[in-house]
């Protein structure tokens, strides 16, 4: 299995949910990241690109 790479983008800000709005990751799993297996990283790197894709929904909605 190849090395799963950090979804970090070096837009390192939470929002209010503790949602990084770069990256989509919550807070506690930027903490796990470096100590994530890579079926765990794996993991996390899907959950937080649904949440970034929510995240995006929601900022488009709010401005229109």
């Amino acid at each position: 299995m190849e090395a799963v790479q950090s979804p970090c983008i070096n837009i390192c800000r939470l929002n209010a949910d503790k949602i990084c709005i770069g990256c989509g990751r919550t807070a506690s799993e930027v903490g796990e990241w470096l100590g994530a297996s890579e079926p765990r990283r794996l993991a996390i790197r899907r959950a937080a690109s649904a949440r970034l894709k929510d995240l995006q929904t929601s900022q488009r909605m709010v401005s229109e």
